[in-house]
Order: structure tokens, then C-alpha cells, then sequence
């Protein structure tokens, strides 16, 4: 037997050539780093500091360490990863050099950890390890069994020893190709891959019975393809060539491969050779288990424990992993592959291939159906619905036609659609008459803008209306009509339209006009009535009863000489007689205001104001502003009794002392009111009792065609609000300014 030798380079690209090809290194580029991240970790003594070296770059599974370790260990971790990887790795001489520079880039950096994958930087880092980083402990993975089996192990260390799959590669090649009499093993010439070669031939011995053993040593050349050529036809490849360190180029080795795989079915422990280029596969680990398996030892040492107290873990699964394609080249049935393989690479089927096509299709189709069963389904429901539709139509027009009203309909623009039979009676014999915009046509000149305005304003916001307006009838003749329309919505909730019907009110119209003239003239005659018994009272009476006290008076002169209390009676009588003839001055004011007549509205009301704050003892003011000169007559007579009983009504419900009145002109409306803050009332509740003074005050304002407000709730006092439309612009008394007086 020839002298064991340790794989180096040969180990990177069978465990990760199939993760990528890594990049060139040296060791000058590789003391910047050391001090690179020794200056870093400084920084960090109060983190842990991770050194992994590898023999190449860090492969993908680097991630799944990382996230092993930081899922068990709280806090920061830092890692840092060397590459190892150079042609002279196994010079004395250069890891002497390359131990210096690990000196020098981690000599004040504490480091809680080295992971070395691989032996030969297993051996280094062991070797040189009080050197570059003294007593820090050590986890190794990527390491075979017959390598750590001859070697005690070190203190401060342990891992995850991994299998080889030399004789499990082997076994599978024989068992898919059991005609086999020879396995030519192609292997190259430098002392790692002997050292492989005599593993190979450790393992074949076990069938020498079988199968006889070729060796085709040599370099990836014509040489090997030429031996190839002429091997037997029952001949199974072991390929164990490949390149030497990372710096070496594998496109030739890949050529060689090829072209052997296409001429014998080919193996490899390799996973980067034996699932590539043709060749059928091999029995493989699983990396990213040996990965985990190695972060979880390492979480556990940077936990506290010792590496002498944890005992290294010997991973022996592996998996038998074939190519598809070459499965398919050399005809080999998936049937004849050991239980548990793995088939790589496999032809997607015409379902896995076009899936994506195929389930949107599918997806459309059944769409489709739907889509058209749905619309069957819909059009039964339609017919049913018009079906539905016309009989309620038609009870609608028997309802409409029997209806005592003018029955109308139109659409989202006011075009009318529909006229019952009592509507199209009403206007005339003619079929088309009031539909579309031709309804307009029938409405009284003088009501129409006001009609138009109010159906234009309901149509944009689609919210019920009611109108008075005067429509003209067959025969010629205007009828007042009282129309109350509501919106129609769609199935869908959408807006379609408005129904409405018109009574005819012109009946009570004409009964409402004859009550208001003879409410008018009833008031009127009141005020005349009024007006008479304060001439009455003022010219006669209150006369006689002045021409009274005087008399009394000068009696009471004459009696100069009569006893004191004589005379006190007379001067009690007299004052009796004066207060009298007060009380019927006051009370022929408040039938009728002789300073209305003559001094106009604004005078009476202020004089009214300070009579009222006299004989009450309260307070009363009053603020006029832009009142016209001249009012009519019955416009003044009205403000004047509005005044004088929302004052009345305030100064004996309200319980409060302060009262203010304004009258003053907006535009062309004169307004009046009267506020106080005493306790207020419900005017709700007021109005159903049907108070005299409200319904007096309402009678008058609505003979001059105003309106009255009253504005009241219990604890907030009460405004009473008077407005007279149609005032015409005249000089203003006292020209315009405001005039306030407090009584």
C-alpha cells in the first residue's frame, strides 16, 4: 500500500463545486481582510466574534450556519470567513507565513469561536491555533471518518464528521447496471487524488470477484479520451478528476467529463461532477444538515460548554442522487433505483410544463360555463321579472286611471313619461298633450319660472317637492293645483325619475281668499272699532276727568281754611281722578295709537316702548334703522300690534326685566324684533293650545303677506320675528343712521 496522503483543494470542489464557483484569492488580500475585521471586532468586545474558515469563499450554506447559531444565541454575533484556499496550502513554509498574518489581523480581537471546514484547515488551524488565536475553541465540519479516525482528537474541539460515499456510489453504479464487468476509475496525478484513487480501490476490492478495476491516471487531455475510447461496452466510469485549487480553470475537466459520460455510463462521489455534464450521480449528504448539525454544536459552545464535553457527531445518511436525463440516455428504470432516491434535473411532464397555460384555461372554460348558465339562469329570472313588470304596470294604470288626482310621471330629466287618464281628460282630448316638455305649455305664465325653478332644483337633488301653481284646463280656464311629487329609484338604487299627483284646490283657494277678506275685514273693523272708542276715551271722557281734577283742585284752594284733613281727602280725591284720567289716556293709546297716524311707525313704537318700561318698571330698548318715512298704512298698523303684543306676552310670561326691540330694513324687507331672556316656552307646545296672542300676531302679518318667526325653547328666552316683503326704497328716517333709545 502506498502512504496515505490528506486531501486539500480536492476536498472544495466535490463539497461546493455544485454551489458555485468561488473567486480567486491571495494571501496579501488576505492579511487586508484579517486587519479589516480585526479592526472592526475593537469595536465590538461586548458582541461574539465567529471565524469560519473555509477552504474556498463561503458557499450559500454559510447562510443556514448563521441562522442556526443566531436562533440559539441571544444577542449580537459577528462572523467573520477566511478563504484558505492556494495551490501552496500544503507548503510548510507559506502556513507558517499564513499563520503570522492570522497573528497579525487577530492579535487584539477576542474571538469566541473558530469553525474550520475541511481536515487539512482543520490540521491548520489546530496546528497554529496558540499562535493566531490562543485557546479559543474549535468546531470542525466537512471532516470524513477515516480522516479524524488516525488522530486522536485535539482539546478544545469537536464537530460533525460526515460519510464519504465511495462505496455506497459504487454499489449504486453495479446495481443499475448489473451486466457490469469493469469500473475504470479516471482520477489525475497529483498525491490527493492517489489518495482518493486508493480509497477507490480500497472499496472495489469487495468485488473483485465481478468486476475487474481500470485506472486511467493523467490530466484532463486527449490521453484520457483516447483510453476511454477503448474500453468495453460494459464498462462503468468512475470519475474522480478535477481541478487542483481554486485558481485552476475546470473547463477542460468539464470537456472530459462530457465526453465520457456520453460514451460510458459515468459516476462520482463529486456532487459537482456527478450530476453535471452528462453523468448519472452518486450517494450524497445532505449539506445543509451537516450545516445545521454544526451551528447547533457552535451555539452550544458560545453557550459556556466545554468542546472536550460535547462529542462529535458522525452524520452517516446519505442519499442516492441520480440526473434525469441521463437516466433517460442510458435507459435505466426509475424502477431499478434503490428505495429513497432522489432524481434530479427530471423532464417536467406535459401537465408540470404547460401547467401555467393550462390552469388559466381551465379556469376560462369553467369561467365560461358559469358565465353561461348564469346567463340562462338570468334570463329566466328577466322573463319571470318582465313578466312580473307588465301585470304591475297594469294595476298601476287601474289604480292611477280610478284615482281621484292628476297621476304624473318623468324620467331623470324631467321629460314626462306617464299621464293617467284623469290628467290627460283634464287637459284636452289630445294624446300627446303634457308629455315630454310640452306639460310647461299648460302652466299659467305667472307661475311658471317659480314651477320650473322648484322641478329643477328637485331633478338635481333628487328629493321630493310639492308645488302650488295655476294649470290650464280643457275649457280654457286656469285651476289652482296643489302637486306633490316623490323620486322613483331602479332596481339598483339609482335614481329614475319622480311620480307625482296635482289635486284640484281652487275650490279651497277660493274659500281660503274669502276667509282671508273677511278676517281682513274683521280686523279692520276691529281697528276701526278701536279707533272710535279711543276717540271716545281721549276727547270725552279723558276730558271731562281732567275739567274734574281742576275743579277739585281749585276747591281745595278755596277750602284754605278748613281743617287739615279736609283738605287731605280733597288732594286724595284729586289724585284719583288724575291717575283715572291717566289709566284712560293709556288705555285709549293701546286701542289705537294716535302718533301712528301721525308720526308714523317708528315714533308709536318707541313711545309704546317707553310707556311700557314706565308703568312696568322694567327696561325697554328700542333700535330702529333704514325704516322708510312712509309705510302703508296697514303695514304699520301691523308691525305696530306685533310690537305691542310680543312685548305684552314678554313682560308677563317671561319674568325677566330687560327687553330689546329692532326694526330695521334688509333690501326691500323691513323686520321687526322683539328678544327677551327670560324663561322661554315651547312654541310647539303653544301652538297645539292654540294661544290668542300667537294666532293674532300670525292673522296680521299674513294679511300683508309676511311671516312671522317665533323662536323659544324653556330656558333660553324668545325672539319674536317679524318680516314684511316688498318694501320700496324710500328716505329713511334719520337718513339712514341708527337710532337707539333705551326707556
Amino acid at each position: 500500500m502506498r502512504k496515505a496522503r490528506t486531501p486539500t483543494a480536492f476536498h472544495q470542489f466535490w463539497r461546493f463545486g455544485a454551489e458555485g464557483n468561488p473567486p480567486r484569492f491571495c494571501i496579501s488580500l488576505l492579511g487586508i481582510w484579517l486587519c479589516a475585521f480585526a479592526g472592526i471586532a475593537m469595536g465590538q468586545q461586548s458582541s461574539r466574534n465567529v471565524l469560519v474558515l473555509y477552504p474556498y469563499s463561503a458557499p450559500p450554506s454559510f447562510e443556514v450556519l448563521k441562522s442556526t447559531i443566531r436562533a440559539r444565541i441571544p444577542g449580537q454575533i459577528n462572523f467573520y470567513t477566511v478563504s484558505m484556499s492556494n495551490r501552496r496550502f500544503e507548503d510548510e513554509d507559506y502556513q507558517d507565513s499564513l499563520a503570522e498574518t492570522f497573528r497579525r489581523g487577530y492579535g487584539g480581537m477576542k474571538l469566541d469561536l473558530v469553525i474550520a471546514s475541511t481536515y487539512p484547515v482543520l490540521q491548520f488551524a489546530v496546528k497554529y491555533r496558540d499562535k493566531m488565536f490562543p485557546g479559543v475553541p474549535i468546531v470542525f465540519f466537512d471532516v470524513y471518518p477515516n480522516e479524524i479516525e488516525r488522530q486522536k482528537l485535539w482539546p478544545g474541539v469537536t464537530g460533525v464528521v460526515v460519510p464519504l460515499g465511495m462505496r455506497e456510489t459504487i454499489d449504486l453504479a453495479l446495481r443499475l447496471h448489473p451486466g457490469t464487468n469493469a469500473i475504470a476509475v479516471i482520477t489525475g496525478i497529483s498525491e490527493w487524488e492517489r489518495y482518493w484513487l486508493e480509497l477507490a480501490h480500497s472499496e472495489l476490492l469487495r468485488h473483485r470477484d465481478k468486476v475487474k478495476e481500470i485506472d486511467i491516471v493523467g490530466t484532463p487531455d486527449n490521453q484520457i479520451l483516447q483510453q476511454v475510447a477503448a474500453l468495453g461496452p460494459h464498462t462503468v466510469v468512475l470519475f474522480q478528476l478535477a481541478p487542483h485549487d481554486s485558481n485552476e480553470a475546470t473547463f477542460g475537466y468539464l470537456e472530459v467529463l462530457s465526453a465520457v459520460a456520453q460514451r460510458l455510463p459515468t459516476y462520482s462521489v463529486y456532487p459537482g461532477l456527478g450530476l453535471t455534464h452528462g453523468a448519472i450521480g452518486g450517494a450524497y449528504r445532505d449539506i445543509p444538515k451537516d450545516v445545521r448539525l454544526t451551528g447547533e454544536l457552535a451555539a452550544r459552545v458560545l453557550s459556556g460548554e466545554r468542546p472536550e464535553n460535547i462529542a462529535v457527531v458522525r452524520d452517516s445518511d446519505l442519499t442516492p442522487q441520480v440526473d434525469w436525463p441521463a437516466l433517460q440516455h442510458w435507459h435505466i428504470p426509475e424502477s431499478a433505483l434503490p428505495p429513497g432516491s432522489l432524481i434530479l434535473y427530471r423532464e417536467p411532464t406535459l401537465w408540470e410544463r404547460d401547467r401555467k397555460y393550462f390552469i388559466p384555461a381551465i379556469a376560462l372554460i369553467a369561467l365560461q360555463s358559469l358565465l353561461i348558465i348564469g346567463l340562462l339562469w338570468q334570463r329566466a329570472r328577466k322573463r319571470k321579472a318582465e313578466a312580473i313588470l307588465r301585470e304591475s304596470e297594469k294595476r298601476f294604470r287601474v289604480m292611477t286611471d280610478a284615482a281621484p288626482a292628476l297621476v304624473w310621471m318623468c324620467d331623470t330629466h324631467g321629460k314626462i313619461t306617464y299621464l293617467n287618464e284623469r290628467r290627460v281628460a283634464f287637459t284636452g282630448p289630445d294624446p300627446e298633450a303634457g308629455y315630454g316638455d310640452r306639460w310647461a305649455t299648460y302652466v299659467h305664465p305667472d307661475d311658471l319660472d317659480g314651477m320650473l325653478r322648484t322641478f329643477s332644483q328637485a331633478l338635481n337633488a333628487h328629493q321630493p317637492f310639492s308645488k302650488e301653481y295655476r294649470l290650464r284646463r280643457s275649457d280654457g280656464v286656469y285651476r289652482w293645483m296643489f302637486d306633490v311629487a316623490s323620486p322613483r329609484v331602479n332596481g339598483d338604487g339609482s335614481f329614475a325619475g319622480f311620480i307625482g299627483s296635482a289635486i284640484d284646490m281652487t275650490d279651497q283657494k277660493l274659500a281660503q281668499q274669502a276667509l282671508e277678506k273677511v278676517s281682513g275685514q274683521l280686523i279692520e273693523a276691529q281697528e276701526k272699532e278701536r279707533s272710535r272708542i279711543a276717540r271716545e276715551l281721549h276727547d270725552d271722557i279723558s276730558q271731562k276727568l281732567a275739567l274734574l281734577s281742576i275743579e277739585l283742585e281749585h276747591a281745595n284752594r278755596a277750602r284754605s281754611g278748613s281743617s287739615a284733613q279736609a283738605q287731605a281727602s280733597f288732594e286724595e280725591v284729586r289724585k284719583r281722578c288724575a291717575q283715572i284720567a291717566s289709566d284712560v289716556q293709556s288705555l285709549s293709546h293701546q286701542l289705537h295709537s294716535s302718533g301712528l297716524d301721525y308720526l308714523g311707525v317708528v315714533a308709536a313704537v318707541r313711545g309704546f316702548c317707553r310707556e311700557l318700561a314706565k308703568k312696568h318698571t322694567v327696561t325697554v330698548e328700542f333700535v330702529d334703522k333704514d325704516v322708510p318715512r312712509h309705510l302703508p298704512k296697514e303695514v304699520s298698523l301691523c308691525l305696530f300690534r306685533i310690537a305691542q303684543e310680543a312685548l305684552h306676552n314678554a313682560v308677563k310670561y317671561s319674568e325677566a326685566n330687560e327687553f330689546r326691540v329692532e326694526l330695521y330694513r334688509v333690501a326691500e324687507e323691513l323686520h321687526l324684533v322683539v328678544t327677551d331672556r327670560g324663561i322661554g316656552f315651547d312654541v310647539q307646545e303653544a301652538r297645539r293650545r292654540g294661544g290668542l296672542g300667537l294666532l293674532s300676531m300670525q292673522e296680521r302679518i299674513h294679511l300683508i303677506r309676511g311671516k312671522l318667526n317665533v323662536e323659544s325653547a324653556p330656558g333660553l328666552g324668545t325672539r319674536v320675528i317679524a318680516t314684511v316683503p316688498g318694501i320700496i326704497d324710500e328716505s329713511p328716517i334719520g337718513e339712514g343712521a341708527m337710532e337707539n333709545s333705551r326707556a
